[in-house]
C-alpha cells in the first residue's frame, strides 16, 4: 500500500563552538530556539580552536554559531531571531532589577514573618532591611563598576573619590542592622547622613541639571535610570534612620 503522507519536517543544520574549555551560550540558544520553532537539527560540533578558526574562514564569517535552513545560512543567534521575527530591539532604560530586588525584599519579610509570627512593624522593617542589604551586595559585586557609575553624579563621591568605595560597606551594614536591631544610634545616624547626601545629589542631577544618566543603586552597568525611583533607596534609609534612632 502507498503512503501518500508527505514529509512535513523542517530541517536545520547548526555549527557550534563546544570544546572541553568552552561551550558557546548562544549555540545552546540557537538550537533551542530552532527546537522551539519545529526544525530537527543537525547539531555540529566544533570542537577545537583550530577547528572554528578552519569553520569561520571556509564560511567567510567572524563568529559562531551559524545556522544553515535549506542550504542557505542564515547566520548568528540575532540573525536567527530576525529570521523568524523575534529581534526585540534592546532596552537603553530597565527598571526591572529595582523591581526585582524590591519583590524578593517584601517576600523574604513575610516569610520570616510567617516562620516567626511577626507583626506588622516588623515586617515593615525586615523588608526595609533586606532591600537595603540586597542593593548594598549588587553593589560590591563589582565596586568599581559601581564607583564608575556612582561618582558621575553623586556629590560627595565626585570631591572625595574615597566615600564611593565606602558607600556600599556603610549601605550593607545599616542594612543588616536594620535586620538585626544592633548598633541603633550608630546605624540610626550612618543611614540618615548617606540616605541626605544621596537624595540631594539624584535630585540635584535629575531635577536641577537635568542630566540624563544610569542609577548605580543595583550596582555597576545597569540600565535604571537616575530619577524618582533613584530616590527610593536614600528615602529608605533616611526614614529607617528616624526610626533606629527615634522608635
Amino acid at each position: 500500500m502507498r503512503d501518500n503522507k508527505q514529509s512535513t519536517n523542517k530541517n536545520a543544520t547548526l555549527y557550534r563552538m563546544v570544546t572541553s574549555k568552552h561551550i558557546c551560550p548562544y549555540g545552546i540558544k540557537s538550537k533551542d530556539l530552532l527546537k522551539r520553532k519545529g526544525y530537527e537539527v543537525d547539531d555540529n560540533h566544533l570542537k577545537t580552536r583550530e577547528e572554528t578558526d578552519k569553520f569561520k574562514e571556509e564560511h567567510n564569517v567572524k563568529t559562531t554559531p551559524q545556522t544553515f535552513i535549506d542550504g542557505k545560512r542564515i547566520g548568528g543567534y540575532d540573525d536567527l531571531l530576525i529570521f523568524f521575527g523575534e529581534n526585540k530591539p534592546k532596552k537603553e532604560k530597565s527598571y526591572t532589577p529595582v523591581i526585582a530586588v524590591f519583590a524578593i525584599a517584601f517576600l523574604l519579610a513575610c516569610a520570616t514573618s510567617y516562620t516567626y509570627r511577626l507583626s506588622l512593624t516588623s515586617i515593615v522593617k525586615l523588608f526595609m532591611g533586606f532591600s537595603i542589604s540586597i542593593l548594598a551586595m549588587l553593589k560590591l559585586q563589582d565596586i568599581e563598576s559601581f564607583l564608575n557609575q556612582f561618582i558621575t553624579y553623586d556629590l560627595l563621591a565626585m570631591r572625595w573619590l574615597r566615600y564611593a568605595y565606602i558607600y556600599p560597606f556603610a549601605e550593607a551594614l545599616v542594612g543588616i542592622g536594620i535586620v538585626a536591631s544592633i548598633l541603633t544610634s550608630l546605624i540610626g545616624v550612618i543611614a540618615i547622613v548617606i540616605g541626605l547626601i544621596g537624595a540631594v545629589s539624584v535630585y540635584y542631577a535629575v531635577y536641577i541639571q537635568k542630566r540624563e544618566l544610569k542609577c548605580a543603586c543595583v550596582g555597576g552597568n545597569s540600565k535604571v535610570p537616575l530619577g524618582f525611583l533613584s530616590l527610593t533607596e536614600n528615602i529608605m534609609m533616611i526614614i529607617m534612620g528616624i526610626w533606629m534612632l527615634f522608635i
